[in-house]
């Protein structure tokens, strides 16, 4: 058996100092920026974080999330033991009770009503470990539970739907050229807060886009808000809520009609794409004006952009979170990959093109991961990138029969805050006969858990993100060091995967004599003293970027700072589509049919009492539904607010600074105002992810809570009928100013 030794202990890669500090340097992984960072350590205590400028490629987005990062380490509440819930409070106990305990009730659950009755649900943290969620997933396999909920189904799912569509592979994401574009069409995105990242890595993308802005080319932002790039932008469309896709129909419209099509792309015999003259079909049947009204952008703007859109030397459009929170992402996001493919955009400069990685992750998806195609229990839904969505899960829990969740793992997240009608996902929690958290503090989510599994921050582990390396806008690999040791009664989340699916008999990844082989391997790394023996995700790591063949391991591991190893390329993209003809599919039935009855329905109006749709924007120093618990990340008073339009204010008789209470049919919130002409009337912004208490299970002092739950105004109901994501930007409410 080979030895492979975790290799982050070479003086040449952890200098020290004459003070005993030492500087390790490393990757954030808090978004998919993943920026180079210098972490500068004495004593097992992070001392200071700063941007890696050694980094080739990815420290010109570092922020303060980074910045402070080892605060997270620090917390004051942070969970450093296994944390068994006794009446209303808890006591510690050890890994060995705690994985014996939950083995024993999952085996009983299982044995009464199947192993649909385990659920798990995976936050964003979890998504950024390169171990996590692969060795969860193996886990359900091994049980062979279908009751798989992650945070996707809340704001990207309606990727997962179009790239399955359009590419053949759900994990096909276009990324970026944006050194060489000379028109930016961004739709529902805000790269000057969020960094150019959505399933795609184009470190310092905002800045390179401003640089292309200044050399000429022109940026044209949709949203229906003034955004920090909206600000920067040539030209600002301020849509209507919702209607992204009667704006982007409308310019494919007049490209087909008006014969601006990239006719080598679009010749159904040669051209990379297909359907094409189904879309034609389609435009014809579309009336412009009634786009116009629904977008609430003029017709003759539409065309004009339209024209220069087509016409531009080279251009891509962008769709980003803000079209997903829709019940039309699934369309919105469909068209902008669309208007790329009949244009000429894909694969050539200044377009999307496809980054191949080293390591073929579409190719290894399809040869390991098995297919999910099981239908829910209570409403009958189909999986969306192999998970169901978070709103069915209350209904799972409370709803008796065969297959009810009576067990479930959360997995670094937050669910009651993330998604819609949190409430009802609260109490449907303090139902289960088990609650398993693992995480590092406990949160809104957590309350009724009846064991607390504490976890490594990212600072405490290494990471290799092999999987998603075609995600990078140019060929890259960097190795994650840790910075620091985790505390004593931490573990890695895959050793706790492995353990649970060791106690409950269970083979590992669904496969016989992988059990076995774990077990072989401790046993000799214990009785040679060499831990490196052990089977861990440092060995899946050293077979993939084997598996890849276009860089060496010791090349990796040996550039602390990263490691470009290729140029950018452009006609990998052909070759890489899954679809049986290898051709995009630009047209795909269900979602012809979907646009169709867009197109006929009516016009959504302000029900009665309930005038304003609500909103969302983005908080650079947040990340979703986590790290609003650190107060230093927040200046502007460590809370949500409500930004309303001065027109909207005016009418209400509220100023900035006073106290309102947003209101639905499901529920109520009271935030501060703040009056500002970011919002087009009519809607209203309270930021998502605030409002989770952060509770003390050692001491029991009283919760620490930041800002309001926005999501609890949200019913759920109203979906996404292609990705089944949840309306959580067009939703209905009122606003009242309260008394002093």
């Amino acid at each position: 058996m080979t030895t492979v030794e975790r290799p982050d202990t070479s003086p040449d890669l952890q200098l020290t100092d004459v003070s005993g500090a030492r500087t390790v340097h490393t990757f954030c992984r808090y978004c998919l920026a993943a920026c180079g960072l210098e972490v500068t350590v004495r004593d097992n205590k992070v001392l200071k974080i700063a941007p890696d400028k050694q980094n080739p490629h990815t420290w010109h987005d570092f922020c303060a999330k980074g910045r402070t990062a080892g605060e997270l380490v620090e917390h004051p509440r942070r969970i450093l033991t296994p944390m068994r819930r006794v009446g209303d409070g808890y006591v510690e106990a050890t890994w060995e009770e705690a994985i014996a305990d939950i083995a024993t009730r999952m085996k009983r659950l299982i044995a009464e009503d199947g192993p649909d009755t385990v659920a798990t649900y995976w936050g964003n943290p979890a998504g950024f470990s390169s171990s996590n969620v692969m060795f969860q997933l193996a886990f359900m396999d091994a049980i062979s539970s279908n009751s798989r909920y992650f945070v996707g189904s809340v704001d990207q799912n309606n990727m997962h739907v179009v790239a399955t569509a359009m590419y053949g592979s759900q994990l096909m994401a276009p990324v970026s050229d944006i050194d060489n574009c000379d028109y930016f069409l961004l739709v529902g995105a805000n790269p000057a807060v969020s960094a150019w990242g959505w399933l795609e890595t184009v470190p310092a993308g905002w800045r390179r886009c401003l640089e292309r802005q200044k050399g000429g080319a022109k940026l044209v932002v949709v949203d229906p808000v003034a955004t920090e790039t909206a600000r920067r932008a040539d030209e600002h469309l301020a849509v209507r809520p919702a209607q992204d896709w009667a704006l982007l129909l409308g310019m494919i419209k007049v490209i087909l009609d008006e014969g601006l099509e990239h006719k080598a792309d679009c010749d159904p015999v040669s051209g990379i794409a297909t359907g094409v003259e189904d879309l034609r079909r389609l435009v014809r049947e579309a009336d412009l004006d009634d786009l116009a009204a629904r977008c609430e952008i003029p017709r003759e703007q539409i065309e004009r952009i339209a024209r220069e859109f087509a016409g531009a030397r080279t251009a891509m459009a962008i769709t980003r979170t803000g079209v997903a929170l829709h019940e039309t992402g699934t369309i919105g996001e469909w068209l902008g990959h669309v208007l790329n493919v009949v244009t000429g955009r894909m694969d050539r400069p200044g377009g999307r093109r496809y980054e191949e990685g080293y390591v073929d992750s579409i190719k290894l998806f399809d040869m390991m991961a098995k297919p999910m195609t099981h239908k829910s229990r209570v409403q009958g839904r189909d999986m969306v990138a192999g998970h169901h969505g978070l709103d069915e899960l209350p209904g799972e829990i409370t709803t008796p029969g065969k297959g009810r969740v009576r067990a479930l793992i959360i997995n670094a997240g937050n669910p009651v805050v993330s998604g819609p009608n949190g409430d009802k996902l609260d109490a449907a929690l303090a139902q289960l006969d088990l609650l398993v958290v693992l995480d590092l503090v406990q949160r809104e989510s957590h309350r009724h858990a009846h064991w607390l599994l504490p976890v490594p921050h990212w600072l405490e582990r290494d990471d290799l993100h092999a999987l998603t390396s075609g995600l990078q806008d140019q060929p890259y690999a960097h190795y994650g060091r840790r910075a620091v040791e985790p505390p004593v009664g931490v573990r890695e989340e895959w050793r706790f995967w492995t353990d649970l699916s060791l106690a409950l008999g269970k083979p590992l990844f669904g496969y016989r004599g992988v059990n076995t082989f774990v077990k072989v391997s401790r046993k000799l790394a214990r009785r040679t003293g060499r831990p490196g023996l052990e089977f861990s995700p440092h060995l899946i790591d050293r077979l993939l970027v084997a598996s890849g063949r276009k860089v060496k391991w010791k090349d990796i591991v040996s550039r602390p700072h990263g490691y470009v190893f290729g140029k950018r390329e452009f006609g990998n993209l052909r070759k890489a589509l899954k679809t049986p003809d290898k051709k995009i599919h630009a047209a795909p039935p269900e979602f012809l049919a979907r646009t169709r009855e867009l197109m006929t329905s009516q016009r959504d109006e302000a029900p009665t009492g309930y005038p304003f749709q609500l909103g969302n924007r983005r908080n650079r120093h947040a990340m979703n539904s986590w790290l609003n618990e650190l107060p230093s990340l927040h200046r502007s008073g460590k809370r949500n607010e409500a930004v309303i339009n001065p027109a909207d204010a005016a009418e209400l008789g509220i100023a900035t600074g006073d106290l309102v209470r947003v209101y639905s049919p499901t529920g109520s919130i009271e935030v501060p105002a703040l009056v500002s002409d970011d919002p087009r009337p009519g809607l209203v912004l309270v930021d998502h992810g605030w409002g989770s208490r952060v509770f003390d299970p050692r001491g029991g002092a009283e919760p620490i809570s930041y800002g309001a739950n926005r999501n609890k105004l949200i019913d759920g109901s109203k979906l996404d009928p292609l990705s089944q994501t949840p309306a959580l930007s067009s939703s209905w409410v009122a606003v009242e100013k309260l008394n002093p």
